[in-house]
């Protein structure tokens, strides 16, 4: 049997007839009655749906040059990522960035949002194919987990140093390695654990290099919460969108119908980008 929730529901864009619905402050409010809007969403759960009810604070407008269903990859990237590696580890331009899984749907936006700030990037994949993808996407130094060590990689390629930030959906099995990989003042975001949750750490190497370590995600956030994310990266991402810096990256779509399939090739591994549904 297949796990269902392991392709998040929450890619899902909306066409929708709105009559007086209001999202607070510029530069997008829904205030017409009866007008229609091109527009997507953060979800909480539900989008495997023909329509879904979403509060207005959490609606975004399809960004400019992008299609209705391609900006249906967006809005739980864009979230996810712009709250962790910037609003909350704080990446900043001339600094450095390593993403594991970068040719996931995560890992193919934060490479393209980090550049676009000007970050240098390192990203992990797990085959040539998902590397070079990493590479065109500007990944500036791209490693094969499979076939090396990426905490000496990167400490090669810094001189010792280690990177500014790590964006990690690993968890346990890469929790010393991605310590030894960070700079003073270093900070790590967990985001998930496919390594698994527990894993012995060297507290004295934290403390003599003042790395941070913190862990979130999107569904168990409050509303106000998410509304405050989704009103940043309205502010501060859509734009790059809109220029064209980052744009989607869809592997494959199918039909709402075909989601066993979808799941299938989730499952396989062999995908780059995202995967969308279509009703």
């Amino acid at each position: 049997m297949l796990d269902y929730q392991r392709l998040s529901p929450r890619r899902i864009a909306m066409r929708r007839n709105f009559s007086r619905v209001r999202r607070r402050g510029p530069p997008f409010a829904i205030q017409d009655y009866g007008k229609s809007y091109q527009v997507c969403a953060l979800l909480g759960g539900g989008g495997y749906a023909e329509k879904v009810a979403v509060p207005a604070a959490l609606v975004l407008p399809v960004p400019s040059g992008v299609s209705l269903q391609d900006a249906a990859s967006f809005p739980e990237v864009a979230c996810t990522v712009w709250s962790t590696v910037f609003m909350t580890s704080k990446l900043s331009p001339g600094e450095s960035f390593l993403v594991h899984g970068g040719s996931s749907g995560i890992g193919t936006f934060a490479i393209q949002m980090a550049k676009y700030i000007g970050c240098k990037v390192f990203a992990t994949a797990g085959s040539e194919e998902k590397l070079n993808a990493c590479k065109d996407l500007g990944a500036d130094v791209c490693i094969n987990y499979r076939n090396e060590d990426f905490a000496a990689r990167i400490n090669e390629e810094t001189g010792g140093k280690g990177v500014d930030v790590i964006l990690d959906s690993i968890g346990g099995s890469y929790f010393q390695r991605n310590l030894d990989s960070l700079n003073v003042d270093g900070r790590l975001f967990i985001i998930g654990f496919m390594g698994g949750t527990v894993a012995q750490v060297n507290l004295g190497y934290m403390l003599a290099r003042r790395l941070t370590v913190q862990a979130a995600g999107l569904r168990k956030r409050s509303k106000e919460n998410k509304a405050q994310i989704v009103s940043e990266v309205e502010k501060n991402v859509w734009p790059a969108i809109a220029a064209g810096k980052v744009k989607p990256v869809i592997y494959q779509y199918f039909p709402l119908a075909d989601v066993v399939e979808a799941h299938k090739v989730i499952e396989n591994s062999s995908h780059i980008g995202k995967i969308l549904l279509l009703t």
